[in-house]
């Protein structure tokens, strides 16, 4: 199995990304911090960690600053960069640090997805140990510029199924579209049209509430829960 370590400031997206590591075949979460002390203490205290998912907007310290710190004690643990930030100078830095992968949010299960498989690719041919022709150099560094595999239907946003995904995926209880609507900004229609998706594609189930009237009003609730 491959040990993830989740780092993100926020709890909810750090679960989130969680669980999509979680449905993985071959990943575990090791566990999930939410403080650049926290990542550099579960470092320490954890018997083997992987990959880190690192955010770089941490409440303490920047994740940059955390690779570094990692490297500066010796850890070589593999590090996707997955965050909001979005300017050159920290992607470079990230690239100079040794991020393995930038991921920038929002994105879909499909992106990391990606990046995982991708991961895992590298590591079956570096375990695999011996000297490498430059066919095996190419195809070690091609792992690593996979590309996100289409998720979505033509005339869908990523950005706008993440938020959906997103508020479902936190939510307690089943919602209604109109209440996923209230919490991500879209409009009805279009949290139905994107509800529909992921309740085609089997990550939603719908569930039937009865009102006064009779009616039942569609809600949603993501599949991996009771």
């Amino acid at each position: 199995m491959i040990e993830v370590l989740v780092v993100d400031d926020d709890i909810r997206v750090a679960r989130v990304n969680a669980a999509y590591v979680g449905k993985m075949p071959g990943f575990r979460v090791a566990a999930e911090v939410h403080s650049a002390a926290e990542a550099l203490g579960r470092l320490a205290a954890l018997p083997r960690v992987d990959l880190v998912l690192m955010d770089h907007y941490l409440p303490d310290d920047t994740g940059l600053a955390v690779v570094q710190e990692m490297r500066r004690r010796g850890h070589q643990t593999d590090v996707i960069m997955v965050t909001a930030a979005r300017d050159v100078a920290t992607v470079q830095a990230a690239m100079r640090h040794g991020a393995l992968q930038y991921l920038v949010k929002p994105f879909a299960f499909a992106g990391l997805r990606a990046r995982l498989e991708a991961y895992a690719e590298l590591r079956r041919t570096l375990d695999s140990g011996g000297e490498a022709e430059q066919a095996e150099v190419d195809r070690m560094f091609g792992a690593l510029s996979s590309r996100a595999e289409p998720d979505l239907p033509k005339g869908h946003s990523p950005t706008t199924a993440e938020l959906v995904r997103q508020s479902l995926m936190s939510a307690e209880v089943p919602l209604s579209a109109q209440e996923i609507a209230e919490r991500t900004g879209v409009s009805r229609q279009t949290a139905q049209r994107y509800l529909k998706l992921l309740e085609r594609t089997g990550r939603a189930r719908l569930t039937l509430k009865y009102g006064d009237a009779g009616r039942p009003e569609h809600r949603y609730v993501w599949a991996t829960r009771g």
